[in-house]
């Protein structure tokens, strides 16, 4: 029980000097949210989606010399066909072929980190999107896989019929980066570091046993001992009722 009232009061302590220097933490929060915020408006590229859906439309293919049928009610052999065919989009020669279709000035790794996939849960279908910093690129090069995929596809398994659902248009607004989400990380980043060191400071007062700050902190620790007097800063001004400036030759009251 002991051990846990002593957690329990530096817990209560650490709070509280957490809380004194809340006004401390929250301009260093502030500060580094705006940096964030500076630093993604001007320093970050924007970034656009483009996204061209696909249909598959299967009853039975035929892969080499084996043969599947697929119904309606099949939706895990449905989800295994799809991620059959994301993995043909995804594949050396089908990219290579959008990039000479395209004319586009990328390598296949380079494209192949601008395109991204996904399955539609539940269904057949799935999406391709692009991401570019061009807005009409990422466009283009959506509706050349478009016109690529489903030749590439019909080379490969037999019987295939993959329909287009959407094609892209030229996105009118950024998929990236997130300003708002960019200044709220920045702003905890800078609450939490601010934090971590009021906590390191408070962590090693601790361990130094005590530590006095000021006569409300000895009050409080040694609440039975009365304070006869206090030391005062020589250096204090006149507003705190003390006159010893001119001990270090600024005698501001006019005496010698």
């Amino acid at each position: 029980m002991k051990n846990n009232d002593e957690i329990e009061i530096d817990l209560l302590k650490l709070f509280k000097a957490l809380w004194k220097r809340a006004l401390v933490i929250l301009l260093v929060a502030l500060i580094t949210a705006s940096a964030v915020f500076a630093f993604t408006l001007f320093f970050i590229s924007p970034a656009y989606d483009a996204t061209v859906s696909f249909y598959v439309n299967n009853s039975s293919f035929s892969f080499g010399s084996t043969s599947f049928s697929i119904s309606s009610s099949e939706l895990s052999a449905s989800n295994s066909l799809v991620s059959t065919y994301i993995y043909i989009l995804k594949s050396r020669t089908t990219l290579e072929d959008v990039i000479s279709r395209g004319g586009l000035p990328y390598t296949y790794e380079k494209l192949s980190k601008m395109v991204t996939t996904n399955a539609i849960t539940g269904t057949a279908a799935f999406d391709v999107t692009v991401r570019s910093a061009s807005p009409t690129e990422a466009e283009q090069i959506a509706n050349v896989i478009a016109q690529v995929l489903p030749d590439r596809i019909a080379e490969i398994v037999d019987g295939s019929s993959v329909r287009i659902v959407d094609y892209a248009i030229v996105p009118a607004h950024r998929a990236a980066p997130s300003y708002t989400k960019n200044t709220v990380m920045g702003f905890l980043i800078g609450a939490v570091i601010a934090a971590g060191i009021v906590t390191v400071r408070f962590l090693i007062d601790e361990q130094n046993d005590v530590v006095i700050h000021s006569a409300d902190e000895l009050r409080q620790l040694y609440p039975d001992i009365k304070v006869l007097a206090l030391i005062p800063d020589m250096r204090l001004s006149e507003k705190k009722g003390y006159y010893y400036s001119s001990y270090y030759g600024d005698d501001k009251r006019g005496g010698k």
